[in-house]
């Protein structure tokens, strides 16, 4: 890598991808909240349908079928207010000392939805309308003697939404005046050009989740490219943001060596000159609840989640999950932190699950 190659732009293939839901909802409460006006004024400028509801309860949302919900709610937009619930902050390693919402469901159709089995009901996009309660809440948890992480990307992605909110530029703006506090998010949305003059500090890292073509290709619907992810995290990182890429989920697909080398090609031209850059690896797992929710949404998928040829995890809440083998699991850890090595020397590798 070179810095004298730092101001140069890469040409983008496209207009960022935008998510445009059919029908935009808005209860009492959101209504209510200066930052649920804030977002009817961005929706009302994007002439999408609005409905505004008559209580605090969500409806409409369920189909004949399970995916028949799933593609109702997979195009609708609820503005609804944070629960109670959400005030009180779960720890969330190896990612990040403490996780807070900035809402629940992803606009993307990913066929190895994390979210799967692990949000109650119609996989509906909420987005929370008391975004400035949940950022005041967040300074209680903040250490005073040393930096505190806090990753808003757990059960969202914000960049995806973030046309019709313009949340995680006001979680950036907060941020940028902490004095230990730091927020990370990751997205597979390439739309980040109303974020590159925001005062952020540097308290702020901005990912991208990336993966093989075999897999984002084929099991990424709705997302925006590699190659447009990574020219986005480019301008991030020309912008003075620490950046970070997050390989996710890795699977041995065949020519897997192959397929991630020419991944990590992309990588060294998307990010040829010196920054601060991180990687995080995560292989590909799932559970028994979260599989039989993939099934019925992906009805047609290629994913592989046979139980058979795969190692059993149990959590300490006696939780099952499904891994790889430790010979699989050896050999692709190996592969990514040699390739990691050799390419990109000083970046930090902050874990591998």
């Amino acid at each position: 890598m070179t810095n004298s190659l730092i101001n140069k732009p890469h040409a983008s293939s496209q207009s960022p991808r935008l998510w445009m839901p059919d029908r935009v909802l808005f209860t009492p409460a959101a209504l209510e909240e200066t930052w649920g006006q804030q977002i009817l004024q961005r929706v009302q400028s994007l002439n999408l349908p609005i409905e505004e509801l008559p209580r605090n309860r969500l409806t409409g949302l369920r189909g004949e079928t399970d995916r028949e919900t799933y593609d109702i709610s997979k195009r609708t937009l609820a503005v609804v207010t944070a629960p109670a619930s959400q005030f009180k902050l779960s720890p969330i390693p190896p990612s990040a000392d403490w996780q807070f919402h900035l809402a629940e469901g992803c606009p993307a159709h990913c066929q190895y939805c994390y979210l799967a089995g692990s949000l109650q009901g119609p996989p509906v996009i909420r987005v929370y309308a008391n975004l400035p309660q949940i950022l005041e809440n967040l300074g209680q948890y903040e250490s005073i003697d040393r930096p505190t992480s806090f990753e808003v990307s757990c059960y969202t992605d914000p960049l995806g939404i973030e046309h019709l909110t313009g949340s995680l530029a006001e979680c950036i703006r907060y941020f940028g005046t902490r004095d230990q506090g730091y927020l990370r998010w990751v997205s597979k949305f390439d739309a980040v050009d109303e974020l590159l003059d925001l005062p952020h500090n540097g308290h702020t890292r901005c990912r991208v989740s990336v993966n093989a073509a075999a897999v984002s290709q084929r099991m990424e619907g709705g997302t925006a490219s590699v190659k447009d992810r990574l020219q986005a995290l480019r301008k991030l990182a020309q912008a003075g943001y620490p950046i970070g890429l997050v390989i996710a989920p890795i699977m041995p697909v065949e020519n897997w060596q192959t397929q991630y080398q020419q991944l990590f090609e992309q990588i060294s031209s998307a990010i040829d000159f010196e920054c601060d850059l991180t990687f995080e690896l995560i292989s590909h797992r799932f559970t028994p609840g979260s599989k039989q929710v993939l099934q019925s949404w992906y009805p047609y998928s290629k994913l592989d989640m046979e139980e058979d040829t795969r190692a059993v995890k149990r959590n300490k809440f006696g939780g099952t999950k499904y891994v790889y083998t430790t010979d699989i699991m050896k050999e692709l850890r190996q592969f990514f932190q040699s390739q990691i090595e050799h390419r990109f020397p000083e970046a930090a590798l902050l874990y591998w699950t």
